[in-house]
């Protein structure tokens, strides 16, 4: 738990989300803004909740540790939105409500009457954030869209794997979720800022694939000059040699990154072959990639001549740019891990001690922090619906018996 700052005031306090997003981009967008603040209001749908709750391995208290890693400092109510009570209790919650965050596929909303024109007319102050697998518009908006698929149609998995062998997945991990959800988050604070001046809200309109595509550096504008089209590069890095991993002599992995003639003259020091740093094969960085083979040749030699350990300590003592490919295992025993605290420990009521990665970014003055790890499920019906909303016990039960929350 990040107890320590606990006493600071925190940026986002007093800022209302309701989060009506599913599985993990929206929700890491509100989940990011809860962990600075946000009062975020988690609405699922009655029974069964979001099927995130369920996606991977379960806790000790039924949800999956997903669930309670990414939907951190949330309050979970439950509402069917498709039924005219729930549209109707969803439309009030909208009236004190800065944000809204969904991921349906677009046109859903609307189909349900809850579209922008008639949220906008009960709060025209809301901004609402739109995360789709292709967007809100053009010819594909309406395909279901997950994080590999935008891994696919983004760019990102055809570059990944051994050259000439078939695209491989770049990671067991929704990458393009959770660049989305900062994406979305960005976008939420830009939108309020611009409410500021306006007095109004606007839309947000994030794509995942075009997440991915907005982080493949030179790659369009390259194509667009000279129709250049990057490989499959395997262990290696497009522009740059020695650039990528390395197996050692005990089995292990590390990644060296030489991105400058400079880095290149201290990795020959390391190698022990100093004359390497002026010689003209390998002298700039174009030299050195079109001479990829040798150049890689003389780094895996040295590598594969005495144990992890001993390589990184030779690198990080030529100043030469190198880490070990860690399985979360290693990370879990590194010390620059447990210096900066990367991995916290929150105690939750029913799943018990859960460590999860902490809160980010760091701010000095206002930061963020975890005061709870994903909620049970409608755990803030009482007060929402109840003390907020003023529904009786009464009414509360009969919602529940109409399948409405």
């Amino acid at each position: 738990m990040t107890s320590a700052s606990d006493d600071k005031k925190q940026p986002l306090t007093g800022l209302r989300v309701l989060d009506l997003a599913t599985f993990v981009a929206g929700p890491f967008s509100a989940a990011i803004l809860a962990e600075f603040g946000a009062e975020v209001i988690k609405i699922e749908q009655p029974g069964s909740g979001d099927p995130l709750r369920k996606f991977g391995t379960p806790s000790p208290n039924g949800d999956g540790y997903t669930w309670l890693s990414e939907q951190r400092n949330k309050r979970s109510v439950t509402l069917d939105l498709r039924k005219e009570a729930g549209a109707e209790i969803f439309k009030r919650l909208v009236k004190s409500a800065d944000v809204l965050c969904e991921n349906f596929r677009p046109g859903t909303l609307e189909k349900w009457g809850l579209g922008p024109d008639v949220l906008k007319a009960i709060n025209p102050r809301l901004v609402l954030l739109r995360i789709s697998g292709y967007g809100q518009d053009g010819p594909y908006k309406n395909r279901p869209g997950f994080a590999r698929i935008a891994h696919a149609f983004g760019g990102l998995t055809y570059l990944t794997g051994e050259p000439g062998g078939p695209p491989l997945t770049p990671g067991s991990t929704s990458l393009a979720d959770y660049i989305s959800g900062l994406y979305g988050a960005l976008g939420v604070m830009l939108s309020l800022r611009a409410r500021e001046e306006t007095g109004k809200g606007q839309e947000i309109d994030v794509a995942l694939y075009e997440s991915i595509f907005r982080v493949l550096d030179e790659m369009a504008p390259l194509y667009a000059a000279n129709g250049f089209i990057r490989p499959r590069l395997g262990l290696g890095t497009a522009n740059v040699c020695p650039h990528g991993h390395f197996e050692c002599g005990d089995g292990e992995w590390v990644a060296i990154a030489c991105t400058s003639d400079k880095m290149w003259v201290r990795m020959t020091e390391v190698l022990n072959r100093p004359e390497l740093g002026s010689d003209e094969r390998y002298k700039t960085a174009a030299d050195r990639v079109a001479n990829r083979e040798d150049v890689d040749g003389l780094v895996n030699v040295f590598t594969l001549s005495m144990t992890r350990d001993k390589v990184m300590e030779t690198c990080v003592a030529g100043d030469v740019p190198i880490a070990p490919v860690y399985s979360i295992a290693d990370i879990f025993e590194d010390p620059h891990y447990k210096a900066r605290k990367t991995l916290v420990t929150v105690a939750d009521k029913t799943a018990g001690e859960i460590v999860v990665p902490n809160v980010l970014p760091r701010l000095s003055d206002t930061p963020g922090r975890i005061d709870h790890l994903g909620p049970a499920l409608g755990d803030g019906i009482q007060t929402i619906y109840g003390d907020e909303l003023g529904f009786s016990e009464e009414e509360l039960a009969k919602l529940k018996q109409d399948g409405v929350i």
